[in-house]
């Protein structure tokens, strides 16, 4: 029996849109228009809801002001987008679209670049990883990021900002000056903090935590424990922002001496808004502490990486949080000559790691490399940072330093849901002119 082709659904004349299948002598199905139509199958509002859960968020961004009032209401609640959020990084954090989103603290310009993790891991070396560029009215530090939310200051003001919808909130007095910070969400209280230590005019310090809401309010806290620059210090912290560990409600702050070859986490619970200290792996005691270790989160969880040697590096993943016990050593990661940098006193820093053990790391000289973990193997992605008329930046594919990476997932959480105002005028992007 031979078939003919399949009808285009699109066309009107070749395909009945209701009917039934019936045989002609020929052997051939053939659709007959009925003369009466049934109305479509009503999907349950649960199911809907279900089948929208599914979908990435930019696309549902995409579709909310093209679906009816109902989808569209259910699309910008605060539970849908609480749901949304959960389900994706439950099932798979890589639906999310993970990004990262970068400034340059040595060029003060109004410009954040923001790229797709996913296209480093998957673009070949000829397809460049595209930079969308996003410009604002000031120059913008980002403080951190939680739940697709940045948190961005200019030394005045504080503002949030959902790169994926476009909202920002409107910016909140701050007017304080700083220099430990940190960016994270309360998951028991639903509360998005911003901890902030102001150094006053008459000298000294107060520690406060800076709550989101309705009723933006400062709350001063417990001293914290250590200063940025302060020689009576037994050990130094190795960086002003403190790294939000997403579930566990925490910042995290990596302390270090290198006359003791000291290492450990200061966590702050901005739950309980008190301290903390996390002991780290034990560490050879031939290697003197000459490269700084790098914290970072790998999989949702804490994860710090050591020089060990002069030979290698090792990455350490904390598979329980808070338990010491729960260090697991994940890869060592041998030195490469492309890799190392003499006159870096840091070690690789851990970025992103996906499910095929391909991890993402910042090199000490400034370079983004993929490192595979099963085979030894890494490669150098093309991430095109040039845009036309922003002002000339060295491409970050040169490996040059002043940037300052922050990854986020891509979600639709609003400042509006815990009763900010919000507006989509603040932060946009970048159309450069011809």
């Amino acid at each position: 029996m031979k078939r003919g082709p399949i009808p285009d659904d699109d066309d009107d004349d070749s395909v009945a849109r209701k009917g039934k299948v019936v045989t002609t002598t020929e052997g051939c199905p053939k659709l007959l228009r009925c003369t009466t139509t049934k109305p479509p199958p009503i999907l349950l509002d649960e199911l809907i809801e279900e089948i929208l859960l599914r979908i990435p968020a930019r696309s549902l961004v995409r579709l909310r002001n093209s679906v009816c009032s109902s989808w569209r209401t259910l699309i910008s609640s605060s539970q849908f987008a609480k749901d949304h959020l959960r389900r994706s990084m439950a099932v798979d954090p890589a639906l999310t679209h993970p990004r990262i989103a970068y400034y340059s603290f040595r060029h003060l310009y109004p410009t954040i670049g923001v790229f797709s993790i996913r296209s480093v891991f998957e673009n070949r070396p000829h397809e460049p990883t595209k930079v969308v560029a996003y410009e604002g009215r000031r120059h913008r530090l980002i403080i951190g990021s939680c739940n697709g939310l940045l948190c961005l200051h200019d030394n005045e003001r504080a503002m949030l900002w959902n790169p994926c919808t476009g909202f920002t909130s409107q910016p909140l007095e701050i007017g304080r000056i700083f220099n430990l910070c940190g960016f994270g969400y309360d998951h028991v209280n639903d509360k998005y903090k911003l901890f902030l230590i102001e150094e006053k005019k008459s000298g000294g310090s107060v520690t406060r935590i800076f709550t989101f809401g309705p009723k933006c309010t400062w709350r001063t806290i417990q001293d914290f424990p250590y200063r940025l620059h302060d020689p009576n210090n037994k050990a130094i912290l190795l960086a002003p922002v403190g790294l939000f560990v997403s579930g566990t409600g925490t910042l995290n702050w990596l302390l270090c001496s290198s006359r003791t070859s000291f290492v450990a986490v200061l966590s702050l619970d901005l739950v309980k808004e008190t301290y903390s200290q996390i002991s780290l792996p034990s560490r050879d005691s031939d290697d003197a502490l000459r490269v700084f270790p790098q914290l970072a989160t790998l999989r949702g969880c804490l994860a710090v990486c050591y020089e060990t040697k002069k030979t290698h590096w090792t990455l350490w993943i904390m598979k329980e949080y808070g338990v010491p016990q729960s260090w697991t050593k994940l890869a060592i990661i041998p030195h490469h000559p492309l890799l190392v940098n003499p006159r870096s006193s840091y070690a690789l820093e851990p970025m992103y790691m996906l499910k095929n053990d391909v991890l993402l790391v910042l090199s000490p000289r400034g370079k983004f490399v993929l490192c595979n973990l099963n085979d030894g193997t890494i490669d150098f992605p093309n991430i095109d940072s040039s845009v036309d008329g922003i002002p000339q930046l060295p491409p970050l594919s040169h490996g040059a330093g002043g940037w300052i990476f922050h990854i986020y997932h891509e979600s639709l959480v609003s400042p509006s849901h815990f009763g900010l105002p919000t507006c989509s005028s603040q932060i946009r992007l970048f159309k450069p002119t011809l």
